[in-house]
């Protein structure tokens, strides 16, 4: 009768184990009590490096937005010392609420050390979240680990900024993957594309987007 008991000890042991790996793998739906925002052509502003026009860094052929930069390219205007980019910022900023951005990611095999989402502007310091890509990974800044193996294949990403609760969560797919407090309120926007990390970037970075949206949640 031990024996048995044993088992079956075991045996809730290891259902309890599964039943908590299901739920933090369960999908769900990010933008569920949020209210699409319309976007327009004038929603979108580029920036690229300042010496090249934009046709030569960006491309929006059937609804997939092409990015990209190399290491060695200027930066996005004369006189600045940031890493080279070409990005699209996404109006309309924000200063409190819930916002949300989502859109459908693919990284082609050997972008690294490249950031291809983020929401720019803080009480401290410059960006509220930044999403590198590193060999394939997803990382915060250069940081945790939030999603791995995303070489060439469509993904979605959900970016949630809940800036009265100075909050910030990351979906991969549906899964919530990250939360993280903010860096405080300031003029915030989203942007996407790709920007070099300060430093192992590779020589040439690349991201395509669709289905680019913007989220809300209303008081």
């Amino acid at each position: 009768m031990k024996g048995a008991s044993a088992c079956s000890v075991l045996l809730l042991v290891v259902h309890l184990s599964l039943l908590n790996n299901a739920l933090m793998v369960f999908a769900v739906d990010p933008t569920q009590g949020f209210t699409n925002v319309p976007l327009t052509p004038s929603s979108f502003i580029y920036q690229k490096p300042y010496n090249i026009p934009l046709e030569k860094r960006y491309s929006f052929n059937h609804g997939v937005r092409r990015f990209w930069v190399y290491a060695n390219d200027l930066p996005f205007e004369r006189g600045s010392n940031t890493r080279p980019r070409t990005e699209v910022q996404i109006k309309p900023d924000y200063t409190s609420g819930i916002w949300q951005f989502e859109g459908y990611a693919f990284i082609p095999h050997g972008t690294s050390g490249a950031t291809i989402v983020q929401i720019h502007g803080a009480a401290q310091g410059n960006t509220t979240i930044l999403l590198r890509i590193y060999n394939g990974d997803m990382r915060y800044y250069n940081g945790e680990v939030i999603a791995t193996d995303l070489y060439d294949k469509w993904f979605k990403v959900n970016l949630i900024h809940n800036v009265d609760q100075g909050k910030v969560m990351v979906y991969i797919n549906n899964v919530k993957k990250f939360e993280s407090h903010d860096e405080g309120p300031g003029n915030l926007y989203f942007k996407c594309g790709v920007y070099g990390a300060p430093s192992d970037t590779s020589r040439y970075m690349e991201s395509r987007w669709r289905e680019i949206k913007i989220y809300k949640k209303e008081s």
